[in-house]
């Protein structure tokens, strides 16, 4: 790791840290100059870590939730299989699928030759590994702009790629619920979740009870823009009920 890599490291851990920290005090921290300190941060906000703002940096909420795609593997593992498997009930052999870049949707590509022939679309890059040798799997990778942060390509290349596309079933996932609409913190990640959602005939919703206390910035659908909605049991009933009385058809699945 050379001297520069070393510093952004360091630095995004501390931002993440502290939640917000001054372009100046980073300069001085670092003992580089502020125009160094800016390019680190303009680095570091492409790749999906944080976010400049006036006169420093902040970082994204987000980050409690995403972490690393192995640290989020290892979180709600048990309840994710569930979801997965239970997702995989709504799949026939030659479908088109389309998955986002969630950990719940990479637990659902073991599940993916069960039901082949099948092609499957999607921007997450750990899909994209696990599925590349699959037998009976078509894969379509979308392209873009690769975000460090969440092991995928998002932004406007990867929005334009995923309209040139016509799914079957979209399956994906959310960092937050409120009020019965989606929210993430990534406008990047909002803007290529909408494409993929126009561009499927179907759409699955995919959440474990913890994005009912998550808090997003940026709305992406109410859940009533989806056909079928997944939910483990352990998720507030209340929520549940509110969104069935609504016409958000609702599976939950038995937590383990």
């Amino acid at each position: 790791m050379d001297v520069q890599e070393e510093r952004r490291q360091r630095l995004r851990e501390l931002v993440t840290q502290e939640g917000f920290v001054r372009t100046v005090e980073l300069a001085q921290r670092f003992g580089v100059s502020v125009m160094t300190v800016h390019r680190d941060l303009d680095a570091l906000q492409a790749q999906g870590w944080l976010r400049k703002v006036r006169g420093g940096a902040s970082s994204l909420p987000s980050t409690q939730f995403h972490g690393s795609v192995s640290e989020r593997m290892t979180t709600m593992a048990q309840t994710k299989h569930r979801l997965a498997r239970a997702a995989a009930d709504e799949l026939a052999p030659g479908q088109v699928v389309m998955i986002d870049d969630s950990t719940t949707c990479l637990t659902l590509t073991q599940h993916l030759t069960e039901h082949t022939p099948i092609t499957v679309i999607t921007h997450s890059l750990p899909a994209v590994s696990a599925l590349a040798h699959a037998p009976g799997v078509t894969l379509i990778a979308l392209g873009g702009t690769y975000f460090p942060a969440y092991d995928a390509f998002m932004g406007p290349h990867t929005a334009q790629s995923a309209d040139s596309y016509r799914a079957d079933v979209l399956f994906m996932s959310t960092t937050a619920v409120t009020g019965g609409r989606c929210y993430h913190m990534s406008p990047e990640t909002v803007q290529v979740k909408r494409a993929m959602m126009a561009a499927a005939t179907r759409r699955v919703l995919i959440i474990d009870h913890t994005g009912f206390a998550n808090q997003g910035l940026y709305a992406l659908a109410s859940l009533s823009d989806f056909d079928l909605v997944l939910v483990d049991d352990a998720a507030p009933a209340a929520e549940v009920r509110r969104l069935r009385d609504s016409g958000v058809r609702v599976r939950t699945v038995a937590s383990p």
